[in-house]
């Protein structure tokens, strides 16, 4: 298990919703039988993760701020320090 998540996970992750339907999705071959179709994506993703588009350092470029283990509670105590300073 990671403990910096790049995004948090959907409700439906969590609940397990997402488990089931790809297991029953596997179980009656519609996975084998779409997987023509997802040719052009898998092909963009690979050419992407060559590129470092994935890599850690891009990831944070795009989220725009570093990971922190403490999520918003790091930046309120520093409005709060701030605060407590100025007054």
């Amino acid at each position: 298990m990671r403990f910096f998540r790049y995004r948090k996970p959907s409700l439906k992750t969590v609940l397990g919703v997402t488990k089931a339907k790809k297991t029953i999705k596997r179980k009656t071959g519609i996975t084998a039988a779409t997987r023509p179709l997802r040719i052009v994506t898998n092909a963009e993703r690979r050419i992407k993760r060559r590129l470092g588009y994935y890599s850690a350092p891009a990831k944070m470029l795009r989220a725009k701020k570093p990971p922190t283990p403490l999520g918003c509670v790091l930046p309120l105590i520093g409005v709060l320090v701030c605060l407590f300073i100025i007054l």
